[in-house]
C-alpha cells in the first residue's frame, strides 16, 4: 500500500445542541486530514489546532505531504519522525506538533482499517473494560438556577459526572470572575455548597479555573491557593487549569501545597513540553489531547511518563468528530486513564463524523469497536459545513473580539 494523497478538509458548524455551553459559543470550526492510498482505504485524522486557527492548516499539510507521498503509510514512527526533523525549527512545541497529530492520527487510521482492528488494539490494547465520564460543562452557567438546569440536563443525558468553570457566566454581562484570593475564594466554596446540598455527595463533580484562556483575570498562586483550600471539603475531583501555563514553578508550588488534585496540559503540543511540567511535579491529573499534544503515539509517550512519576490521565476533548474519538482510544489503551472528557449533547461535527462506535451507559464508556478510529467524513457532510473564513475560536482582546 502507497500513500497517493494528502488532504485538509476544513468545516464550520454549530458548536453545540447543548443549550448551556450555546450561551457561550454558536459554531465551531474543525480540520481534518484525509490520507488516500492505492487502495480502496483512505485515513481520517484531525488537529485540534483546526478549532483556533483553521486558516493555518491547510498549509502546514501540504508542507508535510510530500514527506509522506509515495511512501507505506505503515511506517507511522519513521514517517512521523521525518516530518518532525523537517520542522525541527518551528515544529517542536506549538502549531506544528499540532497539526502532525491530524496527519499521523490519519496513519493510525488506515492500519487499524487495514488490520481490522479499532486503534486502541495497535497501541498496546484496551487497559480497562469501562472508563467513567463527565460532561464537559463549559461556564457556569448563571444565576444558580441556571446553573441546576443546566447539571440536571447533564444528568438526564446519563452522566455521573461534571465539569464548570469557576466564576459565573451570563448572556448579558459574560464571563465574571474575582483575581481577589479572599473574593475568588468565597464565591467558589459557596458555589460547590450550593451543588452539594442540590445534588448530593455521589455526583462526581470538577472545576475549571480556564486560567490564562479569559480576559477579565489570571490568578496568581496566592488565589489559586487559596480557591482550592476553600472547596477541599467539597470532594472535587479535580481542578482544572487554576494557573496560567507560563506559571510553571507556580503549578508546582499548588500541588505540593494542596489537597485538591491539581489537572492540567491541554495547551501542552509535545512530549518534549509535557517533560517540562511532569518532571517538576506539575499536575496531579495530566490532560493531554491525543489531537494537540502531536499524535496518538506522542500521546502515550506522555502517558507513561505521567505514569512514572504516579500521575493519573483525564482525556482533554474539545475537538469535534475525529478528535473525540482520537482521545477514547488513546484513553483506553492507556493504563493511568481515570476520566474521559465527553462534550454532551455534540453537534453535527461530532454526531456525522463518529460512525456509531461511541457508546456510554450509566455514566461510563466502553471500548469502540470498529476498525481504525471509527470515524467517517462524507461528500455530504464536506457540502452542508462548509468552511467559513474567521470562525476559529480564539481569546478575545481589543481589535479582534470573538462574537460567536
Amino acid at each position: 500500500m502507497i500513500i497517493t494523497d494528502v488532504k485538509t478538509i476544513l468545516l464550520t458548524g454549530p458548536c453545540t445542541n447543548d443549550p448551556f455551553l450555546s450561551e457561550s459559543r454558536k459554531r465551531r470550526s474543525a480540520a481534518f486530514v484525509e490520507i488516500h492510498t492505492d487502495s480502496q482505504i483512505t485515513g481520517i485524522g484531525e488537529t485540534y489546532a483546526g478549532y483556533f486557527f483553521p486558516e493555518i492548516i491547510p498549509d502546514i499539510v501540504d508542507f508535510f505531504a510530500p514527506i509522506l507521498i509515495g511512501q507505506n503509510p505503515d511506517n507511522i514512527e519513521h514517517l512521523w519522525k521525518r516530518m518532525y526533523h523537517c520542522g525541527n525549527f518551528w515544529c517542536r512545541v506549538g502549531i506544528g506538533s499540532a497539526v502532525l497529530s491530524g496527519i499521523e492520527a490519519a496513519l493510525w487510521d488506515i492500519k487499524g482499517k487495514k488490520e481490522n482492528l479499532p486503534v486502541y488494539q495497535l497501541l498496546g490494547g484496551a487497559k480497562h473494560q469501562r472508563l467513567l465520564c463527565y460532561a464537559t460543562g463549559g461556564p457556569s452557567n448563571y444565576p444558580e438556577e441556571n446553573l441546576v438546569r443546566k447539571i440536571e440536563f447533564y444528568l438526564s443525558l446519563g452522566f455521573t459526572a461534571v465539569k464548570v468553570a469557576a466564576g459565573s457566566f451570563t448572556k448579558e454581562k459574560g464571563l465574571m470572575i474575582s483575581s481577589d484570593p479572599s473574593e475568588a475564594a468565597d464565591f467558589e466554596a459557596r458555589k460547590l455548597e450550593f451543588l452539594r446540598k442540590k445534588f448530593g455527595e455521589k455526583m462526581v463533580i470538577m472545576i475549571d479555573g480556564h486560567m490564562g484562556n479569559n480576559d477579565c483575570c489570571v490568578w496568581d498562586l496566592q488565589t489559586a491557593f487559596s480557591v482550592l483550600e476553600a472547596i477541599k471539603e467539597y470532594d472535587v475531583f479535580f481542578f482544572e487549569e487554576p494557573l496560567h501555563y507560563t506559571d510553571i514553578s507556580g503549578y508546582a508550588a499548588l500541588c505540593k501545597m494542596s489537597d485538591v488534585p491539581v489537572a492540567g496540559g491541554e495547551c501542552l503540543t509535545s512530549l518534549c513540553e509535557w517533560q517540562t511540567f511532569v518532571e517538576n511535579d506539575c499536575f496531579d491529573i495530566g490532560q493531554p489531547d491525543a489531537a494537540f499534544t502531536g499524535g496518538l503515539n506522542e500521546f502515550m509517550k506522555i502517558s507513561s511518563l505521567l505514569n512514572n512519576h504516579n500521575r493519573k490521565i483525564a482525556t482533554h476533548s474539545w475537538g469535534a468528530g475525529g478528535a473525540f474519538m482520537q482521545n477514547i482510544h488513546c484513553g483506553f489503551a492507556s493504563e493511568n486513564t481515570v476520566i474521559l472528557e465527553i462534550a454532551p449533547a455534540f453537534g453535527p461535527l461530532h454526531s456525522e463524523i463518529i460512525d456509531d462506535d461511541f457508546f456510554m451507559k450509566d455514566g461510563y464508556v466502553y471500548p469502540p469497536q470498529k476498525p481504525g478510529l471509527g470515524i467517517k467524513l462524507t461528500d455530504e457532510v464536506k457540502n452542508r459545513y462548509r468552511f467559513i473564513p474567521g470562525s476559529g475560536e480564539f481569546n478575545s482582546v481589543p481589535g479582534k473580539i470573538l462574537k460567536d
